[in-house]
């Protein structure tokens, strides 16, 4: 892959970076799996997560479509299998992880969120990294009552155009159902359901929950 033209980046972004690695040059490598049910937190703590101890944050769903999309030799696959439907194999996922660990983001190690999501999915992960002498050093297991998940996820409402996020309970928008920057209409994404969500539970507890354990 050809190296990036420096000369087309701001000074103030090099800067930036380059300060970044020379904080993060002291930095130990850790290699942590987030486990948790959806609406956990997961990705609200990964950014502080990321920044505090200079990890690349790799969320697998993200890592799928941006692979189909740059049409590399494993997301030409990945493509072909969302097309036509199938789930995408987990050898392929773990092709795909291991593709993004040789980025210089991953130097100190990763955050992996989203994968593993069975058991045999942590077994061949844990595969691969042994044939680069690594290991995973944590699972932070993000346990919290079913209940306190429902109410958490069914309050849960959004500005499409923007990204601007509400909830019933929490932080309420001034006027229910509309934005407070535009008074445009609020949404709740199709997963914010109570049936969508006791579903989703019932495969974490039965296919992920055992991946904290081993």
């Amino acid at each position: 892959m050809a190296a990036p033209n420096l000369e087309d980046v701001g000074s103030a972004a090099l800067f930036a970076e380059m300060l970044r690695r020379f904080k993060c040059a002291t930095k130990g490598e850790k290699r942590i799996i987030l486990v948790g049910p959806p609406g956990c937190g997961k990705g609200t703590q990964s950014p502080f997560i990321k920044e505090e101890y200079c990890l690349c944050h790799l969320a697998t769903g993200d890592m799928l479509r941006n692979a189909a999309i740059k049409g590399t030799p494993l997301g030409l696959e990945v493509k072909a299998a969302m097309e036509s439907g199938k789930l995408v194999s987990d050898d392929l996922v773990v092709g795909i992880i291991d593709d993004a660990l040789k980025r210089p983001a991953c130097e100190k190690g990763f955050i992996l969120d989203g994968f593993p999501r069975t058991v045999v999915q942590a077994e061949k992960l844990d595969a691969m990294l042994a044939r680069q002498n690594q290991q995973i050093d944590r699972v932070l297991n993000f346990a919290i009552p079913d209940a306190v998940l429902v109410e958490r996820v069914t309050g849960r409402w959004v500005h499409p155009p923007s990204g601007r996020s509400y909830h019933t309970k929490f932080a309420a928008p001034k006027v229910p159902g509309r934005d407070d920057i535009t008074g445009e209409p609020l949404i709740q994404r199709k997963d914010d359901n109570i049936n969508t969500l006791k579903s989703r539970l019932e495969a974490f507890h039965k296919q992920t929950s055992p991946v904290s354990t081993i």
